[in-house]
């Protein structure tokens, strides 16, 4: 049952993914994109991968979703057709494929207890993680502490990524060249003539905080942690904007602030960091941050996830406020 689930998933995945590049109406291609990614989130439950499912979608079916739709009110719904056909991309593209068919016939079979990785890393990290971090979920235990530099080198990009979005949505239309709104040009004040809808999504976020603050702090026990957290706070955010009108959202979050928050959310990791080598440890060691090493490995990886997800979440939603309140060009 289980085997036939994962082909349904993959082949719809297919489909979905097809109808993505060959839709020319950019909203529809943004939907179609939306349920390539829930598939994607569906797969990877089947194949046990909780924690990047719930990663998933949060943010490919939620939140990207979101600012597709907000960056395509500043475009416009269909794409321009282009008739030109490169043949080197095509080859380059077929001989991709090829190769890595035949890499992946060369795999072991999902769940075969003699793969390679089952032999040698993966026990280690079963059996030691209860004794060294003393947490039951081992996937938080290898992202915040295990490989904590290679997390800390995601909150960076995230938070530079975001930054830079800022910076290039900051050059607006030149004064007279496109402030002016006209009729063909609607601005997006949220759907406030749809009571039901503004009934409903109301009593959508308070549940998603809610969650957002359970996957938060109990992300050391069950799947979650500071990413999966923070994509649920900034959909939450999102959904207020789309109800209410992106201008209330800005009001609610100003982008100085929430900028302000994600550079605390990027510093409180540095700074746990910095904190363990002025304690006589090395960088990121939780171990000095308590008497007993698994205590401090508890207030390490507690400190460090609610600053990703704080970088995170304050990313996502500057990066929704500056798309859903700019005029378009």
């Amino acid at each position: 049952m289980t085997d036939l689930l994962g082909i349904f998933t993959l082949t719809f995945v297919a489909i979905a993914a097809f109808a993505t590049v060959q839709s020319r109406n950019l909203f529809v291609a943004s939907l179609w994109f939306g349920i390539f990614s829930l598939m994607m989130a569906s797969n990877f439950f089947i194949l046990d991968a909780a924690d990047v499912a719930l990663t998933e979608a949060a943010v490919g079916a939620g939140v990207s979703t979101v600012l597709f739709m907000s960056a395509l009110a500043l475009t416009a719904e269909h794409e321009q057709p282009r008739f030109q056909v490169h043949r080197l991309p095509i080859v380059a593209l077929g001989l991709l494929s090829i190769v890595l068919l035949v890499v992946s016939l060369e795999h072991p079979l999902v769940g075969d207890p003699m793969a390679p990785i089952h032999q040698h890393v993966a026990p280690w990290y079963l059996q030691e993680t209860p004794k060294v971090i003393g947490i039951p979920n081992v996937v938080t235990a290898i992202l915040a502490s295990f490989r904590g530099y290679d997390t800390l080198g995601e909150v960076i990009v995230i938070f530079t990524a975001g930054i830079g979005v800022l910076s290039v949505l900051s050059f607006g239309p030149k004064a007279g060249a496109g402030s002016v709104k006209t009729a063909d040009q609607p601005s997006i004040n949220g759907i406030e003539h749809h009571s039901i809808l503004r009934v409903v999504g109301k009593l959508i976020i308070p549940l998603l905080l809610l969650f957002g603050l359970v996957v938060q702090f109990h992300g050391k026990y069950t799947p979650g942690g500071g990413f999966s957290a923070g994509a649920l706070f900034a959909a939450a955010i999102m959904l207020y904007g789309i109800l209410e009108g992106p201008a209330r959202s800005a009001k609610a979050m100003p982008q100085a602030v929430m900028l302000r928050l994600a550079a605390l959310g990027a510093s409180i990791y540095t700074g746990v960091g910095f904190a363990c080598m002025l304690l006589g440890g090395k960088f990121l060691d939780y171990n000095m941050l308590a008497s007993d090493p698994l205590k401090g490995q508890y207030v390490g990886i507690l400190l460090v996830e609610f600053g990703v997800g704080l970088t995170v979440a304050t990313v996502l939603i500057m990066v929704f406020n500056a798309f859903a309140n700019r005029q378009r060009s």
